[in-house]
């Protein structure tokens, strides 16, 4: 089936999410199926009010920084599609600017929520009887999408986080006679403790921060808590803690929860860092250093996995390859095929399996006290932040580039 593709970003952007644009365009270039291709403007967004960004008008060399640029090049969005009993309407919508553009192929990169959007695109093009396919590229920092060994994002986040806290930890450990004897790092994760978790790559011997790692996965109790800092002080002079940003408490109530919720729903957390600092200033009398990532993390391109981007480019040049073969609603996968040597391979699922569900970190992974990791998750992790791919430097500055993003003529009413 010929036509032409649309390709476009959702969610929380991450450093390598442009490396899966690049592969899918570079792949797309290449194969006789696909005519044009597109990106949606701030994602499904782009498609709904018929903003289509016309690939083929970039400079060749911005095609080719992609790889290095982190966050959406081609703009994001937060948009959770209604039910298609709800608002047919909106799936309606989508349909009649793909057929006015005889866009034939679908690619959605994003994660748990952008699967569900995929998901339904692909199941109201089946209805109305429209020739799509719709294919899944995964993408999420939180690395909590099922199925996939991992996801693309989360090695350059890992890597990201462990290094800041090995770092934060050297300083710590030069000043810790007189000044600071904790030092908290908050890092992102709202259900699952990935990110936080894999800070603990950084701890290769007793001494070595970070000496407590707070999941969502386990209950925050504070008298344990407390207790493990005291001990750490008195045999090493300081502690380091890393904590994830949905740790919860005994009644299962996020602490950092502020009463807000994003445009998914999503409780809105930020601050956890400064509550369980407050709360060690409090009750030990410690002098204590905060430091929250935030957007840092998550689009810290100079410092990404070599790993992570090479899975990123494969799986957007999977997501065409599958597309090719006419497989409708699949989302691309990374396959473990072995630990010793790492290797690993793409392959594909139904994109129903993945949407709405999130992959925790598994009690395997997870020390006995609740409060640190395993071997078993570095021997999980530790490939997964391997190598370095830095940009190009213009300066002293990573030499990252901005698309032209110049909008294809609508044909439609405008959507309202």
């Amino acid at each position: 089936m010929k036509g032409n593709a649309v390709y476009a970003q959702s969610g929380g952007v991450t450093s390598v999410i442009n490396a899966s644009a690049y592969g899918v365009i570079k792949e797309a270039q290449r194969c006789d199926y696909i005519e044009k291709i597109y990106g949606g403007f701030n994602g499904i967004n782009g498609v709904l009010y018929e903003q289509l960004i016309d690939i083929q008008m970039e400079a060749p060399e911005n095609i080719e920084g992609l790889r290095y640029t982190p966050a959406g090049a081609f703009g994001s969005c937060r948009r959770k599609l209604s039910s298609l009993e709800k608002n047919r309407k909106e799936f309606e919508r989508i349909v009649e600017v793909f057929k006015a553009h005889n866009i034939r192929y679908f690619f959605y990169n994003g994660g748990n929520d952008s699967m569900d959007t995929a998901y339904k695109v692909s199941k109201i093009a089946e209805e109305i009887g429209y020739d799509l396919v719709c294919v899944g590229i995964p993408k999420t920092v939180d690395n909590d999408l099922p199925i996939t060994d991992n996801c693309p994002g989360f090695g350059s986040v890992a890597k990201y986080n462990a290094i800041s806290i090995m770092e934060g930890a050297y300083d710590v450990a030069s000043m810790h006679r007189d000044s600071t004897k904790v030092f908290v790092l908050e890092t992102m994760g709202r259900h699952a403790g990935w990110i936080a978790a894999a800070t603990g790559l950084a701890h290769r011997s007793p001494k070595d921060g970070p000496h407590i790692i707070l999941l969502p996965e386990r209950l925050f109790d504070q008298d344990k808590f407390l207790a493990k800092i005291e001990r750490t002080i008195s045999k090493i002079g300081y502690c380091v803690i890393a904590v994830s940003e949905g740790i919860k408490n005994k009644e299962g109530k996020f602490l950092a929860e502020s009463g807000l919720v994003d445009s998914f729903g999503h409780a809105q957390l930020g601050g956890v860092g400064t509550i369980i600092s407050d709360l060690i200033k409090n009750q030990l009398k410690l002098k204590v250093h905060t430091a929250i990532l935030d957007y840092c993390q998550r689009s810290g391109r100079h410092i990404a996995s070599q790993r992570d981007v090479m899975q990123a480019i494969a799986c957007g040049r999977k997501a065409v390859e599958i597309a090719g073969k006419g497989l409708n609603g699949k989302m691309v996968t990374i396959i473990r095929e072995s630990n010793d040597p790492y290797q690993w391979t793409t392959g594909y699922t139904d994109i129903e399996k993945i949407a709405n569900v999130e992959k925790l970190v598994p009690d395997e992974y997870i020390s006995d006290d609740g409060m640190h990791i395993t071997e078993d998750f570095k021997i999980y992790c530790e490939p997964l932040i391997t190598g370095e791919d830095y940009p190009p430097y213009l300066n002293g500055l990573p030499n990252y580039i901005k698309l032209e993003r110049h909008l294809v003529k609508k044909i439609l009413p405008e959507y309202k």
